[in-house]
């Protein structure tokens, strides 16, 4: 048998990874909880502390943001082997720059309300550690369907974090969750709502309580 058939055979008898794979599985679950992008790495705070006062934004925003994480790990993985290294922050930057005006330009069509509630903070995305770290840390060295992976588990983790911020605020600032008086429909009618948890003090606070939870749940140290 020749070397290049013996090759061949080889190649025929490797198995191709499944599209969820143990790894794969990984590279998704890693950013919910053991590597998440605010709790763990400590990127992503200023919104986290900032569009949270209320669940309906603030599931805005994590979609946009999941958005973004996804096409823009895809769309450089895509063309990384073409990225001059010297000029590859100012190409990411491009690219993100594009979909974040994409979504900017969605929510002007389709919710201005929302539009506008948000502000600049669609478009701080664009500046987002955490996208910017991805792009540089993952999708520069993996395969596209890899890097999709890496962006959605990331942008899930961020997302996750925020709208539990976002529920105590709202629940605790305003007795409400997605605008709904919760506490009214339950029969309370003075419940004494928190005006701490609808500044950034508040969500500072949420946020410390649950890094500690996750961190006294999971061992992780930092070094």
């Amino acid at each position: 048998m020749s070397e290049e058939t013996a090759e061949k055979t080889l190649v025929k008898e490797k198995k191709a990874e499944e599209l969820l794979s143990r790894r794969r599985k990984k590279i998704i679950a890693d950013p919910l909880n053991d590597d998440n992008p605010i709790t763990v790495q400590v990127l992503g705070i200023c919104s986290a502390l900032a569009v949270t006062t209320q669940m309906k934004p603030t599931l805005t925003m994590a979609v946009a943001v999941i958005f973004v994480m996804v096409f823009s790990n895809l769309l450089i993985s895509l063309i990384r082997n073409l990225i001059p290294t010297r000029v590859r922050i100012i190409v990411q930057l491009a690219v993100v720059a594009t979909l974040v005006t994409l979504v900017s330009e969605v929510l002007k069509a389709y919710s201005f309300d929302m539009y506008k509630q948000l502000s600049v903070f669609v478009g701080l995305i664009i500046t987002n550690c955490i996208v910017m770290g991805r792009l540089e840390a993952y999708a520069l060295g993996n395969k596209p369907y890899d890097s999709i992976l890496d962006g959605l588990g990331n942008g899930l983790g961020y997302s996750w974090i925020i709208l539990a911020i976002a529920f105590f605020r709202e629940l605790l600032g305003a007795g409400k969750l997605f605008g709904f008086p919760v506490f009214e429909a339950m029969g309370i009618q003075s419940f004494p709502t928190n005006g701490l948890m609808v500044t950034p003090v508040g969500a500072f606070i949420i946020l410390g309580l649950i890094i500690w939870v996750q961190r006294a749940k999971t061992g992780y140290v930092e070094h």
